[in-house]
């Protein structure tokens, strides 16, 4: 089955972020994700997944003031310069932490602002970003985000996605497909993941309703995880999941299925 990923900004939150690396290996993950590293001196970081024997799977660009609301910048015309110094903050913290996936969150379209502007900002941004990432050797990635959840999120479903990665023409840009926001903004799982896996390099899950554990809600995660294994998938499968209560009394569901 494909290697499961705790993604600590969601996972173990009942402890300090830094006890929360120790946490997830006593769980049994052996990768960890979480949206940003920016917060913690990176030789910090690094000495955690050392210790606990982690792979760094995969963060996030700078995105803004994400304690004000913003949820990425990418499509921001006006913030072009921004997003450029980012990529080598990302590239900075990434080397120091062995991570070879960087994920840019494409931002909410600010008001205003033509869909022709948005689009070619976007695109402009990831050209930049994909080949200053190659050059570095990290892949970058973009992730659909449902518009229930954060309104008027720019990038929202996997055939834009797609759309984009064929605009960008780089063949270092990639999808990261997260089954909770595909399956509250388009369905159809199994078909859209078959369609684009060999444009997919990371998958991320939760169920819904409520974004809890997998086993929690309406999505088949049992069935949907053996068709993912059966396509043959081999990468990391990030659990970025709200637990309904504490982190581990929630885990039962990962022996089913970690390898």
């Amino acid at each position: 089955m494909p290697r499961f990923a705790a993604n600590l900004s969601m996972l173990f939150t009942e402890l300090p972020f830094l006890e929360r690396f120790e946490a997830a290996a006593e769980a049994g993950f052996r990768g960890v994700e979480y949206l940003f590293p920016y917060a913690f001196p990176k030789e910090a970081l690094a000495e955690r997944l050392a210790r606990h024997g982690l792979v760094q799977v995969l963060h996030n660009l700078p995105a803004g003031n994400w304690e004000a609301g913003e949820r990425g910048i990418a499509c921001h015309p006006e913030r072009v310069g921004e997003f450029r110094d980012g990529v080598g903050r990302a590239i900075d913290y990434a080397h120091a932490l062995g991570c070879t996936q960087i994920n840019c969150l494409a931002g909410v379209a600010p008001a205003g602002v033509a869909e022709a502007a948005l689009r070619d900002t976007f695109v402009a941004n990831l050209r930049f970003a994909a080949s200053q990432l190659a050059e570095a050797g990290i892949r970058l990635l973009i992730e659909p985000i449902n518009t229930f959840d954060i309104p008027g999120f720019y990038l929202n479903r996997t055939a834009q996605a797609a759309e984009i990665l064929d605009a960008v023409a780089s063949d270092n840009l990639f999808i990261q497909y997260d089954i909770y926001h595909a399956q509250r903004m388009e369905g159809e799982l199994a078909a859209t993941i078959a369609r684009h896996l060999p444009r997919i390099a990371h998958i991320q899950l939760a169920d819904n309703p409520g974004r809890h554990e997998p086993g929690s809600g309406e999505i088949n995660y049992p069935w949907l995880l053996r068709h993912i294994d059966g396509l043959g998938y081999a990468g990391w499968i990030g659990c970025e999941y709200k637990p309904a209560g504490l982190t581990r009394a929630g885990l039962g569901w990962l022996a089913q299925f970690a390898e």
